[in-house]
């Protein structure tokens, strides 16, 4: 019996086989669970086509989280496939490149709000799209990348991640009645698409292997992806407004 078996998932943000969240939608079915994916706009083709390398065929749903109609239409969306979810994978982020690669100072409102909205907002409305599908002792899980520092490069998207992090401690408080747990996965640096268009983003992985205790690989996605699995499953039942650091220990090492 699988770590997820039975449980109906929705993961966001598959978009290539390096995604995080093609590594989540594949463990999830691997240990037993039915997924759906979502995606929207010229990503749409081609979630469908790396939807096909999954085990299993996995539907896709159209889901833009800064659009009211396809948030208000996601419920219905997903009980075209199945009755309920158990569980709700958030791993969306996007910042203009204008505020990043050292461009903090030189930020402008418009594309911050972009990217506060994408980014971090997101958590929230997808949430409470999801809600009317979830059930008691679901769980809902975001990706973030340690918004507690300064990171080079990282500029405002460092500040969406640390308003992602708020977001997920205040949706764990007024969700948890409700029986829906919500936790962060804080992963290392990893070559996504995402993190390639970060201009200087090899400024943020230098040196990040020999910091980690225990190694990092910035091609592998897996840890961080197993992790996410485990967040989904019933063996945290009391864990919720967490971040579980998935970087080789770097977060915890003073140099």
């Amino acid at each position: 019996m699988g770590l997820l078996e039975g449980k109906k998932l929705l993961v966001t943000g598959v978009l290539t086989e390096g995604s995080i969240a093609f590594h989540v939608a594949r463990l999830a079915q691997e240990q037993g669970a039915d997924v759906v994916l979502s995606s929207f706009g010229r990503q749409f083709r081609l979630t469908e086509v790396i939807a096909r390398r999954l085990p299993a065929p996995a539907p896709v749903i159209q889901l833009d989280v800064t659009s009211a109609e396809d948030l208000e239409a996601l419920a219905g969306r997903v009980a075209e496939h199945t009755d309920h979810l158990d569980g709700v994978v958030h791993s969306i982020a996007f910042a203009p490149q204008s505020i990043m690669g050292g461009n903090f100072l030189a930020g402008e409102w418009k594309d911050v709000a972009t990217a506060i909205e994408v980014s971090a907002f997101s958590l929230k409305s997808l949430a409470m799209a999801a809600k009317p599908m979830l059930t008691v002792g679901s769980s809902i899980v975001g990706l973030t990348f340690d918004g507690r520092f300064a990171w080079p490069v990282y500029d405002w998207m460092g500040v969406t991640k640390a308003a992602l992090e708020a977001t997920s401690r205040y949706l764990a408080r007024d969700l948890g009645p409700a029986g829906i747990r919500v936790n962060l996965v804080s992963a290392g640096p990893i070559r996504t698409t995402a993190a390639k268009s970060i201009p200087g983003v090899s400024q943020l992985e230098q040196g990040w292997p020999e910091r980690a205790p225990l190694g990092w690989d910035v091609n592998d996605p897996v840890p961080t992806a197993k992790t996410v699995a485990a967040l989904l499953s019933d063996w945290f039942p009391a864990t919720t407004g967490e971040m579980v650091h998935v970087d080789g220990g770097v977060h915890a090492m003073g140099a």
